[in-house]
């Protein structure tokens, strides 16, 4: 593959509702530019972006992949998202690598609550983006009712560019409205010019006036030109366009069926067409590491380098690969890279560009384009890559945080550390992943956003790692309180000949009524029965006492202590002594108080549209 500039990429994100498209459109264009020599299935596990094992098996996608194809003297990077929530992390990551989105929409299912999470995402993240209807070889598919679904929910941006040939049923062609031109699919997928259906003249003059007014909508010069009645050639109404998806004011929409290699190719032009470059993006907003002066970073192939780790793949044969997109300057081997939030130098080696999980060695990547590189040893997700003498940091990439726990244990005895040095290692490809040890239960937690996601996970760490894991239901980490008031007397002596060991005092426990604290310590002593020096030792007694409560050896809260009486020896008496009577005392006072164990709240807040607020 050949260099291309920044003005030649097109990083475009393949984003949607599971099930509906996605990585079978990639397939189509990977084969159509001549990158594969075959259109790889779903059901087979032979397509190029689902290529895990667990993709394979489950036959949905899992991790965000990457299919540079040539298209038109073009480079485009296609990055095929996975569509279910429970990896709604790469979608993120997805997004943070692109410069545009095509949300793949289904002909029969519609619009549908991946159609809304991945359109609000755009919105959120200002990314301009187009529409592909899909599937319309499916029985019961509806091109009208989807379109007519999506001016509904998102308005006049709509702009539909294609009108679908249906003929008994089957997807057989397209009207192209900007060159009002009817195209019929032969036999293998390819394309030839017919004449328009009778049946649809009409439907076709409609949607063509609205693709001219949406073009004129935003140029002035355009606008002046068809309010003045001339015609708008195809180069005019390609700017208009191009323009109004820049300014998130267009959004076109186009047709295709993936595993039939259905207008995979137009759906290509319409991204080199229609599509922004890096060097159509804004400058991206980043910090001076050390004055946290703000810095501007514009797609300069020139420029210092200056790069972003977006995704962070785990291989068990090559080591960590790190995924990143060059916002400034150009890469090769020899490039220095310093990685400022590590503090540290980095090592290029060899220099890749990925298509799914192949490794394409190249010499050179310049500005907007997306690469990746084996074995950084300081660099992690979201870390900047950048010049050692012109240091810049960007802004991390905001990945969604866990939403379920569940506890883990190593399949076979004596293994729980190879587990947790795997999950480790995946947590470092998975920002949404996280995996700790509960100290309160003795429980291995792993913590991300679904079932599916961590029985993923334990499956990777199996085909990995070598690793067998189980998931259970993790312990409830109680806490225990006392629930009345009682004075408890602790008192350590110990003489065993010469210096001996003495500790003694009185101390009021009481529960904390508003539970505004877990603990409280009051010091009341008079007349100094209790010498100042060993009133802390006191209070970090009941401290490390509270660790472990008298119920079930769970943390006590919610407890308030006084410290009014007690007598000490002069010779014999320590710190020691004192802390050790403070925690006799708070075991006959607990015992004493009677203790209750106290479950977890959790605070849930539902969000729901206004008009479905009397059902909820």
């Amino acid at each position: 593959m050949k260099d291309y500039e920044a003005k030649e990429i097109r990083n475009v994100c393949v984003i949607g509702h599971g099930s509906e498209g996605k990585t079978m459109l990639v397939e189509a264009m990977l084969y159509n530019a001549g990158a594969t020599d075959r259109i790889g299935r779903v059901e087979d596990g032979s397509t190029t972006t689902d290529y895990d094992p667990e993709e394979i098996k489950r036959q949905i996608s899992i991790s965000a992949a990457l299919a540079p194809i040539e298209w038109q003297k073009h480079k485009i990077n296609l990055i095929d998202v996975p569509g279910y929530f429970d990896f709604i992390g790469e979608l993120a990551a997805g997004l943070k690598l692109a410069d545009g989105a095509a949300i793949v929409v289904g002909a029969v299912s519609g619009v549908v609550v991946g159609t809304e999470k991945a359109w609000d995402h755009c919105q959120k993240g200002s990314v301009p983006r187009m529409i592909v209807i899909s599937q319309l070889d499916r029985e019961n598919a509806d091109f009208d009712k989807v379109l007519s679904q999506l001016k509904d929910r998102y308005g006049t941006a709509i702009t539909p560019l294609q009108l679908p040939i249906v003929e008994g049923g089957a997807f057989t062609g397209y009207v192209d409205l900007i060159d009002k031109a009817a195209r019929l699919f032969d036999k293998k997928g390819k394309l030839r010019d017919a004449d328009i259906p009778g049946g649809m003249e009409g439907a076709v003059e409609k949607a063509r006036e609205a693709v001219i007014e949406a073009a004129a909508e935003n140029d002035d010069e355009l606008l002046e030109k068809f309010f003045g009645g001339e015609e708008l050639t195809k180069d005019d109404i390609l700017l208009g366009l191009r323009k109004g998806v820049l300014d998130n004011k267009a959004v076109p929409v186009v047709c295709a069926v993936g595993p039939q290699n259905l207008n995979a190719g137009a759906v290509a032009d319409v991204i080199v067409a229609l599509m922004p470059s890096p060097a159509d993006m804004p400058p991206v907003a980043c910090k001076h590491p050390k004055t946290g002066e703000a810095v501007e970073v514009a797609a300069d192939a020139d420029g210092p380098f200056a790069a972003q780790v977006v995704k962070t793949v785990a291989d068990p044969f090559v080591g960590k690969l790190s995924i990143f997109r060059i916002y400034r300057g150009t890469l090769t081997a020899d490039t220095p890279m310093h990685n400022p939030e590590a503090g540290k130098n980095e090592k290029v080696g060899t220099l890749y560009i990925m298509r799914g999980k192949k490794q394409i060695a190249v010499d050179k990547l310049q500005a907007g384009d997306i690469g990746a590189v084996a074995k950084l040893q300081y660099t992690m997700t979201g870390h900047t890559l950048c010049d050692p003498n012109n240091p810049v940091v960007f802004e991390p990439v905001e990945f969604p945080s866990p939403s379920i726990s569940l506890a883990v244990t190593a399949k076979k005895e004596g293994e729980e550390d190879k587990v947790f040095a795997g999950l480790r290692r995946l947590e470092e490809e998975d920002p949404t992943f996280r995996v700790e040890k509960q100290m309160e239960t003795g429980d291995m937690l792993m913590q991300g956003m679904g079932e599916l996601h961590l029985e993923v996970l334990c499956r990777r760490l199996k085909n990995k790692f070598g690793v067998e894991a189980e998931l259970s239901e993790p312990k409830v980490p109680y806490r225990e309180t006392i629930r009345k008031s009682v004075k408890a007397e602790g008192k350590h002596k110990k003489q065993s000949g010469g210096h001996g060991q003495y500790g003694h005092c009185w101390i009021e426990f009481e529960p904390i009524a508003d539970e505004s604290a877990d603990f409280e310590f009051q010091d009341k002593i008079v007349g100094g029965v209790v010498p100042r020096q060993y009133i802390p030792a006191v209070e970090k007694g009941l401290r490390e006492s509270m660790a472990k409560g008298v119920l079930a050896g769970y943390p006590v809260v919610g407890l308030r202590c006084t410290l009014y009486d007690g007598s000490f020896h002069s010779v014999d008496s320590s710190e020691i002594a004192f802390k050790t009577a403070a925690r006799l005392a708070f075991r006959k006072g607990c015992e004493q108080a009677n203790p209750v164990l106290l479950e977890p709240i959790y605070h849930v807040e539902v969000l729901i549209p206004d008009e479905y607020m009397g059902d909820v």
